[in-house]
């Protein structure tokens, strides 16, 4: 567990005092460590600092496996003296801000989108354990339910579901089905257009004779508003005044924003946390049940995914969809390669994969990145850490972009800064 410390946060943290603290230190009986993302200059993270102070200090008093819990916070700050003054406030260990490439990497391995954010991981491999922290904190201020390890779909959303016209069903009638977790609310102008999307793909697939149930669960700010939203929709729905089970399905997929549509397959394990894109991308439900493809067409509905972790973007002189299919063949073996590893062990993939071809989409994201016109022009984009690093030849061979990808991930490329 401590080789795997090491290689996860450095050989080194600091305390609220800055001194140096050997990470080795945190083994022994450590079985969950928590990574705070956060800033001092980001008023939520200071609020929320308060709060994980006091679940941590009282976890750390009265619970019996005091010593199996770690936090660590990953500051985004760019001012030290800012820095020093909010980790004062801090009871917990430091990655070191001048630690930059450790806080990049950290960012991008756990998908971080926003702050303030809080990850509990298995301190002996690093896969996360429960993504969203914060309702942890929220939901269980004693810890009483620690390690917090993911539970089975059925098991939590267990309980009464309900209809637009007020029938109750029990969620034993999603046994079978494939299930849409919809995470939403009424207020939200992108979720009420994802909404009637969503409304015509479920009907088409219904019709299709495809086992599929969705389930509303709302992030409205009130009962009125929550059943409002419900009348438009002819799914299910996890009861407004439920707020536990609500948060605990949350919780159960790190829900960082909305609107966010998780598939799951018969079995209750998911198939797709990009259910919005693909529902937009797809209107006519032809790829359904929208398991991962490797290689996605870069589109105004997926582009939310550039800001997700490191993208390889394949710029290519094509203007219809069918011209793209040599790039898509090209990059396809060794994404696949990529995503068949990773999901061996149970983690997120390091990469996604793009092509671009010629049209307004790929012309905004040269003109953000100040990328050149050429084509084909191969690309990486590490949105978070504002960072590109690419590689323009005459041919981009299958040769080519296989060892882009190598000495990307063998950190073996110089990134030049978006």
């Amino acid at each position: 567990m401590t080789e795997f410390l090491v290689t996860l946060l450095g050989e080194r943290l600091v305390n609220s005092e800055r001194a140096e603290v050997d990470v080795q230190e945190l083994g022994g009986r450590l079985s969950v460590l928590g990574l705070f993302f956060g800033c001092s200059l980001s008023a939520p993270c200071r609020q929320f600092n308060g709060s994980l102070r006091d679940f941590y200090c009282k976890f750390k008093k009265a619970s019996e496996r005091r010593e199996e819990l770690e936090i660590v916070f990953v500051s985004s700050d760019q001012d030290q003296k800012r820095w020093q003054e909010f980790l004062q406030e801090m009871p917990w260990l430091a990655l070191h801000i001048k630690d930059k490439h450790k806080k990049m990497k950290l960012w991008n391995k756990y998908r971080v989108t926003s702050i303030p954010f809080l990850v509990f991981v298995d301190a002996a491999t690093g896969k996360a354990v429960c993504r969203n922290g914060l309702l942890v904190v929220q939901d269980d201020p004693k810890g009483l339910e620690f390690p917090w390890r993911p539970k089975p779909f059925a098991e939590v959303v267990a309980g009464p579901l309900l209809r637009k016209d007020g029938h109750v069903t029990d969620s034993s009638s999603l046994d079978g089905s494939y299930v849409g977790v919809y995470f939403s609310a009424h207020w939200c102008p992108p979720c009420r257009s994802l909404t009637r999307a969503l409304v015509q793909s479920y009907h088409r697939l219904r019709e299709a004779g495809h086992q599929l149930e969705v389930v509303f669960v709302s992030a409205d700010r009130s009962e009125d508003s929550f059943m409002q939203y419900l009348s438009e929709m002819p799914w299910v729905a996890v009861p407004y005044a439920d707020k536990a089970r609500r948060s605990r399905l949350n919780r159960l997929y790190g829900i960082q924003g909305i609107p966010t549509l998780i598939l799951l397959d018969t079995d209750g394990r998911v198939i797709t946390r990009q259910g919005r894109a693909e529902v937009l991308s797809d209107p006519n439900c032809w790829r359904f049940p929208w398991h991962p493809r490797p290689v996605l067409d870069l589109s105004e509905s997926n582009a939310a995914q550039l800001h997700e972790g490191p993208c390889l973007v394949l710029f290519v002189d094509a203007e219809e969809e069918a011209e793209l299919e040599p790039a898509r063949e090209l990059l396809r073996p060794i994404a696949e390669k990529i995503l068949a590893n990773h999901k061996a062990k149970g983690e997120e993939p390091p990469l996604l994969f793009f092509v671009a071809g010629e049209d307004d989409m790929s012309d905004s994201l040269r003109d953000y990145t100040n990328l050149p016109e050429a084509a084909p022009l191969l690309t990486i984009l590490d949105m978070s850490a504002r960072a590109k690093f690419v590689r323009d030849v005459e041919e981009v061979t299958a040769a080519v972009a296989e060892q882009f990808v190598s000495d990307f991930l063998a950190e073996k490329l110089t990134p030049e800064p978006i």
